[in-house]
C-alpha cells in the first residue's frame, strides 16, 4: 500500500457535498475510495487498467472518472480544492511540442513536373497527327 495516494479528511470535507447523489441503480463503491484512485493514476500517468487494487476495480475507476468529465463534475471539485476553475481565456502553443507528420510541409514526391497552363499552350502539342 505504500505509494498509494488518499485524500486527506480535510481535502474530502471540501469536496464531498459537491459529489452527485441520487442515482439509481447498483449500491455506490465507495467514493472517497474511487477519487483517490483516479487523481493517483492521473499523477503516475500509468494506464486504468493498471490501477492499483487498493482503489477498487479499475473499470469502476475509470468509468466514474470519464462520466464525471462529460458531467463537468471535475471543474467544480478542483475549483473547491484549489480556488481556481482551471478554465483559461486565451493560451500559447510552442511549436516543439506538437508532432506533424514527416511529410506536411507539402506533398508526397517533391515539385510538380508539369508545366504552368501559359507555357503548355505556348509549346508543341502533345500529339502527332
Amino acid at each position: 500500500m505504500k505509494g498509494l495516494y488518499w485524500l486527506s479528511d480535510a481535502e474530502w470535507a471540501r469536496i464531498e457535498p459537491l459529489l452527485p447523489r441520487g442515482r439509481r441503480g447498483a449500491r455506490r463503491v465507495d467514493d472517497r475510495r474511487i477519487i483517490s484512485g483516479i487523481v493517483h493514476m492521473l499523477r503516475c500517468g500509468a494506464r486504468w487498467r493498471d490501477c492499483p487494487p487498493a482503489y477498487g476495480p479499475y473499470t469502476t475507476v475509470y468509468n466514474r472518472f470519464n462520466r464525471w468529465s462529460r458531467q463537468g463534475v471535475w471543474h467544480a471539485l478542483f475549483e473547491a480544492l484549489t480556488g481556481h476553475s482551471g478554465i483559461y481565456g486565451s493560451v500559447a502553443i510552442d511549436s516543439t511540442y506538437i508532432k506533424a507528420h514527416r511529410s506536411a510541409a507539402g506533398g508526397k514526391g517533391g515539385p510538380s513536373a508539369r508545366p504552368s497552363g501559359a507555357r503548355a499552350a505556348a509549346g508543341p502539342a502533345n500529339s502527332t497527327d
